[in-house]
């Protein structure tokens, strides 16, 4: 059975940063896409943040991509989320998600697996 366990959320003022961590277990992602979305308050779940095996490359949604990386440690079969500067309306639950496939993938069906959530708050 294979889970996406996410960890690092939390209440944070603007500014500040986050460090977002989802470790793969039952499986092994280190050759596959791995992918952040969240899900703002009252709205759907959006794309954040893909990057593919061996951080080959990574992609980001225009609002996060000078304030956001993601990377990964295949050796621990973790994919991270660092989150930097933040602002209140990154304020969401953040999902983490893997994909069979081995290029990058921005929409939500095209992910297989998903976590929990973590929530991120950002107070003003």
């Amino acid at each position: 059975q294979v889970r996406l366990v996410e960890s690092g959320g939390g209440l944070v003022q603007a500014g500040g940063s986050l460090r977002l961590s989802c470790t793969a277990y039952g499986r092994n992602f280190s050759s596959n896409t791995m992918g952040w979305f969240r899900q703002p308050p009252g709205s759907g779940r959006v794309f954040v943040a893909a990057i593919r095996r061996r951080n080959v490359n990574a992609y980001y949604e225009d609002s996060v991509k000078d304030r956001f990386s993601v990377s990964r440690d295949a050796a621990k079969n973790t994919v991270y989320l660092q989150l930097n500067n933040l602002k209140p309306e990154d304020t969401a639950v953040y999902y983490c998600a893997a994909t069979v496939a081995t290029s990058i993938r921005a929409r939500e069906d095209e992910y297989d697996y998903w976590g929990q959530g973590t929530q991120v708050v950002v107070s003003s």
